[in-house]
């Protein structure tokens, strides 16, 4: 039903004023550093952690993570320009990378309007909202959902809460009609601080891959 709902009827929240000039600038940054460049989006990216993975994992894509929180990004880019890694490795920042402060509510919106499709796409342990009540506030439940599914790409969601990602599952299916993979995992290496966290603590990993392309 709530699908159904958000399917046949459009989106038109208002777009916010500072997500509008986060959008322009991160844009103008993609076509001056990058253009044409295939484009990954790390949504919900927190301090960044996954973002830098991301970027170094794809060296010829350029990685937009975006997180609303300006607490957690500055975190993230306050870090120096070359960090230590395990094993006392130092690491060049990558240059292939943006983290943006800004609603993905509206950003998601903002690049569809723009005509962009993401090459990459991920969701990495996402607020689940696990009360009975807070299904519309889950990424799958809301209303934005279909324009986040339009942006295309590979689509990578995951949880260590295995019915976060059957509804995510099920909701991709049934708005787009391609199979989601749905899988217990376990990481070579840990791409976001949650992610390690659940890890150390014995909590099993659970995510769902869609080739939206």
């Amino acid at each position: 039903m709530v699908l159904a709902r958000h399917a046949s009827a459009p989106f038109r929240k208002p777009y916010a004023d500072y997500n509008r000039v986060a959008f322009a600038a991160s844009f103008e940054r993609y076509q001056r550093l990058a253009p044409g460049a295939p484009l990954i989006l790390d949504a919900c990216c927190g301090v960044g952690e996954s973002s830098v993975a991301l970027a170094r994992a794809f060296p010829t894509h350029y990685v937009i993570g975006v997180d609303q929180s300006a607490v957690r990004l500055q975190r993230g880019q306050q870090r120096p320009q070359t960090q230590r890694e395990q094993g006392g490795e130092r690491r060049a920042w990558p240059a292939n990378l943006d983290l943006v402060r800004a609603d993905l509510v509206d950003y998601w919106r903002l690049l569809l309007d723009a005509g962009l499709r993401l090459d990459r796409h991920y969701l990495l342990y996402p607020n689940p909202w696990p009360k009975i009540g807070h299904l519309r506030r889950r990424w799958h439940g809301h209303p934005v959902f279909p324009a986040l599914l339009a942006l295309g790409g590979v689509l990578e969601c995951r949880s260590n809460w295995p019915i976060y990602i059957a509804e995510h599952r099920l909701a991709v299916q049934q708005l787009t009609g391609r199979t989601a993979v749905c899988q217990s995992f376990v990481p070579e290496q840990p791409m976001t601080p949650f992610e390690r966290k659940y890890l150390a603590s014995g909590h099993g990993l659970f995510r769902s891959v869609t080739d939206l392309t």
